[in-house]
């Protein structure tokens, strides 16, 4: 009987033993990137390029951020560690891209930059179940269908097209108006995004023509246009595109109200263009970066000033300033037991949000939706500075 109880005790003593031996269930040990001290973010972007002043805005404002919250003792005591690769915004180097972060094993991906490269990321982040948060860029098919592992935050283009066929055809009355677009899935989204708002008018453009992406050949583009001697053009690009063809317009004497959408980096275009910006209607998806009556706003120039002394805010910077809040946030309430899955519902939480970027901005994501804002602020470029405003009349030009 002592002989049986002895074996029986010494097995459970063994049993506890082992127990204590195995790894600890403790959070974070089988979840990628993240560790009790640490969390991994990865980031691929045009950090070089002609684009790179897109990539490297969004990656500095989104570091301020997140350096901030690591001062502040990070999320639920850990520091977030941002991994910034670059795609040069080409395509065909985003797979080598998604892989160098695969192989860091981070956490979560954000602070990505452009429809032609985010076209190639969404399918991988969906297929490797990894959130991929915050893109500088608002295609259609980033909403539309619903995909689970991807979230964005600013507002779409058919958002930015929208209020400003509205405005045209509302306000100043004009109905023809021309689409200058590169050949890529930039352009088409947001030609897209014309067309639709100009069919809920009645109407389409009265002339569109393309060009080879990022280059300088659009003098066929715009004589095409120009032929149709439409009232006002949006110019979809980059800056390094869009303001070549300000000037080469301007040189031909062609001078209709231009429009273009966040993308093109609105300093970068003021930098690049010159006084052939002068009159230019830019939509933006964030406030104004001078506006510090803005909580948000004020928090931004604040914090890029302590990190990023030598940085000059921007619009683009901005933005990348509040992906950083916006996954953040969604971390926090995550909680401390944090998973990729309990990341997505963190963010799917996040109910009409004051983000301290007035009450046009309110943040609201819900499962059945990945879009963080709906609205946007359409500026006009005078006397070199983006000015908002809300009378559409403003954008005449004078």
């Amino acid at each position: 009987m002592k002989v049986t109880f002895l074996k029986y005790s010494l097995g459970l003593c063994a049993v506890v033993v082992c127990l204590f031996l195995l790894p600890s269930p403790v959070f974070g040990q089988s979840v990628p990137g993240v560790s009790e001290r640490e969390v991994l973010i990865g980031s691929c972007s045009a950090l070089e390029g002609p684009s790179h002043f897109l990539g490297t805005e969004t990656v500095t404002g989104a570091k301020a951020y997140l350096d901030m919250t690591n001062d502040a003792g990070g999320v639920d005591g850990r520091k977030l560690k941002l991994i910034s690769y670059d795609d040069s915004y080409d395509p065909a180097k985003t797979e080598a891209c998604f892989n160098r972060l695969m192989e860091q094993k981070v956490f979560a991906l954000a602070f990505f930059v452009g429809t032609p490269t985010a076209v190639k990321y969404l399918p991988l982040a969906e297929s490797n179940k990894i959130p991929l948060v915050g893109l500088f860029t608002g295609a259609q098919t980033l909403y539309v269908p619903l995909r689970h592992w991807v979230v964005n935050v600013r507002a779409s283009y058919f958002d930015e097209t929208r209020e400003q066929m509205d405005g045209l055809w509302g306000t100043l009355g004009y109905k023809k108006i021309g689409v200058i677009y590169p050949e890529d899935p930039f352009g088409a989204a947001v030609l897209e995004g014309v067309k639709t708002a100009l069919k809920g008018h009645g109407t389409e453009p009265a002339a569109t023509a393309s060009y080879p992406r990022q280059t300088s050949q659009v003098g066929g583009a715009i004589d095409t246009v120009k032929a149709a001697n439409p009232e006002a053009v949006v110019v979809v690009g980059p800056a390094n595109t869009v303001g070549p063809i300000l000037k080469q317009a301007h040189a031909k004497g062609w001078k209709p109200l231009f429009l273009t959408v966040s993308f093109v980096g609105t300093d970068d275009l003021i930098q690049e263009a010159g006084s052939d910006a002068e009159g230019v209607v830019v939509t933006q998806v964030v406030p104004p970066y001078y506006l510090t009556e803005y909580k948000t706003v004020a928090l931004y120039r604040r914090t890029l000033t302590k990190y990023y002394p030598s940085a000059q805010p921007n619009f683009v910077s901005l933005e990348g300033f509040v992906d950083a809040m916006v996954l953040v946030e969604g971390m926090k309430k995550a909680g401390k037991e944090l998973t990729r899955e309990g990341l997505i519902r963190g963010i799917e939480s996040l109910h009409e949000i004051d983000m301290g970027l007035g009450s046009k901005l309110k943040l609201n994501y819900s499962s059945k939706e990945h879009k963080g804002f709906d609205s946007v602020i359409p500026t006009v470029i005078r006397g070199g500075r983006a000015v908002p405003f809300t009378d559409w009349s403003m954008a005449a030009p004078k």
